[in-house]
């Protein structure tokens, strides 16, 4: 199966919601409406600082997304890309689709004269740590959270 990624458009809402809402499932994140139609007003909002990007196989099913944004790197003095969020549907999973969506990053932040690219993710997705093993570097850093 062949994989294009490409930047979400206009008309890729519900093909793009029917992947966030197995996004949120996946995390165990309740989707109400107004949480879907705020995202996707971020994504397509071009004066927003949110992207997104959809892998979209052969026959045209939507089979993942990632959504990133520029952001500082105060002590290099440079600007990176965080990609906030990267899901592949459960049957595309170690089929190369979130590699294609990693290296569609890579090339967006080479193309923006970004100098990183960072994600986090669960500690216990080990499926995906094995990718991201393989193509990032794990780093040291803890991530803290407080919740407001």
């Amino acid at each position: 199966m062949a994989i294009h990624v490409r930047t979400l458009g206009d008309k890729d809402f519900f093909a793009w919601l029917g992947l966030f809402e197995g996004y949120s499932e996946f995390y165990k994140s309740e989707l109400t409406d107004e949480k879907a139609l705020r995202v996707w007003s971020w994504i397509i909002d071009r004066n927003h600082v949110l992207n997104g990007a959809v892998a979209v196989s052969d026959d045209g099913d939507f089979v993942g997304f990632a959504h990133y944004r520029e952001v500082p790197n105060t002590l290099s003095a440079t600007r990176g890309l965080f990609i906030d969020d990267l899901f592949v549907a459960p049957e595309h999973r170690t089929s190369g689709v979130g590699r294609s969506l990693i290296e569609f990053a890579k090339e967006y932040a080479t193309g923006h004269k970004l100098a990183t690219v960072q994600w986090i993710t669960a500690a216990d997705n080990e499926t995906a740590q094995r990718l991201y093993d393989d193509v990032g570097t794990r780093t040291d850093w803890v991530t803290y959270e407080i919740e407001l």
